[in-house]
């Protein structure tokens, strides 16, 4: 585990063995205890902190604005795609421990493994330090999303059906191409095709994946990708 990791996240680590569960992927280890083992579990807590902590700021920071807007901006800022672009920030990927074998295919750049080891590490701050030291590390490195966006974002399915309306193209169709995980905790994996223009995304419920997969492909699509 990197040292110069673990001094740019302005936290010391009481029990710095949190720390490294939290950058330790499943695919390091074997057997059964693997989900013990690795980032899952303080994943599971960590995506509980991080949707407490930006509502919380949410509804400090937008006064006037309404449920509704203040849901679409919680989703936006904890979906895959921003956890996953602030692990990138953070130097994440490096940090993360993982076989020879999987680093050589390129596991440390999915956006999935990023997202899923932001959340371990908020879950491993939250246990270490207190809501107070994950607190700290959201508004830290949030920021930017947080305040990047004037208006509340629309809904990313309603948002791709209507930039495929407005092009006459037939309305997005989704397809759920993996699912895995114990029945407690499943994780879905849905791919949406608007034309010839595809993407996949995952997400603990169908719902969540397929919104996900729609945020990716409105985002290649309106960029140019």
């Amino acid at each position: 585990m990197s040292g110069d990791f673990a001094d740019r996240l302005a936290h010391r680590f009481a029990d710095p063995g949190l720390l490294r569960q939290a950058l330790t992927h499943r695919s390091l280890l074997q057997g059964r205890n693997r989900g013990l083992a690795s980032n899952e579990r303080l994943e599971f807590v960590g995506d509980r902190v991080l949707g407490l902590v930006i509502a919380e700021w949410l509804v400090e920071r937008f006064p006037g604005e309404r449920e509704g807007g203040l849901g679409r901006r919680l989703a936006h800022l904890v979906n895959q795609a921003t956890l996953a672009a602030v692990a990138r920030r953070i130097g994440l990927a490096e940090a993360l421990i993982v076989p020879a074998s999987e680093a050589a295919t390129g596991v440390r750049k999915r956006a999935t493994v990023l997202a899923d080891a932001c959340e371990a590490l908020i879950g491993a701050l939250y246990i270490d330090g207190g809501l107070d030291a994950a607190r700290d590390f959201i508004r830290a490195h949030w920021a930017e999303e947080v305040e990047a966006v004037a208006e509340a974002p629309r809904d990313p399915k309603t948002a791709l059906q209507e930039w495929a309306q407005g092009r006459g193209l037939a309305l997005p169709a989704y397809r759920t191409v993996a699912s895995e995980g114990p029945s407690h905790r499943p994780r879905f994996t849905v791919a949406v095709t608007v034309g010839e223009a595809s993407a996949e995304a995952s997400g603990v419920t169908k719902r969540e994946a397929e919104k996900a997969a729609a945020a990716a492909l409105l985002a290649r699509l309106e960029g140019g990708a």
